[in-house]
């Protein structure tokens, strides 16, 4: 829901080099898109330096999410465990495929599973125990 910058105050805007805040001094959308009217951001040229970089904001400011609905930052870093109870890895990526989500598990060794985040795979998330359970389906196996 694009809809959700309305009530944004502040966003962190994210390089490789820095973090920095910016107030929003307004939004507007257009064509299925946000645009972002942010202090001191007063030209074209000044919005190019921003191009590729990562926008955040505050938990605080999040949109609440339904029941089974998990922020990316939660996941990353979950322990992934089997049902039977063998560690698969840790949560290190996360795509959008547009038809669900994809989990980059990445082993100790280096070699990486790819999860569907869908039911039948992903049984159990605990944020607060940072540990995910899953079901390999044939051809996912380790």
């Amino acid at each position: 829901n694009i809809s959700r910058f309305d009530d944004l105050k502040k966003v962190y805007i994210k390089s490789n080099q820095q973090e920095k805040i910016y107030k929003v001094e307004n939004v507007r959308y257009h064509k299925n898109m946000v645009l972002l009217k942010l202090e001191g951001v007063e030209n074209p040229e000044q919005a190019e330096l921003l191009k590729n970089c990562f926008l955040e904001i505050d938990r605080e400011d999040a949109v609440p999410l339904e029941k089974g609905q998990y922020f990316i930052a939660d996941l990353i870093g979950l322990k992934v465990y089997t049902e039977e109870g063998t560690m698969l890895g840790v949560v290190d990526d996360i795509y959008n495929t547009g038809a669900n989500d994809i989990y980059v598990i990445k082993q100790d060794s280096g070699k990486q599973i790819l999860l569907p985040a869908i039911k039948s795979v992903i049984h159990k998330v605990d944020i607060e125990n940072k540990k995910m359970t899953v079901s390999l389906m044939e051809g996912l196996e380790k």
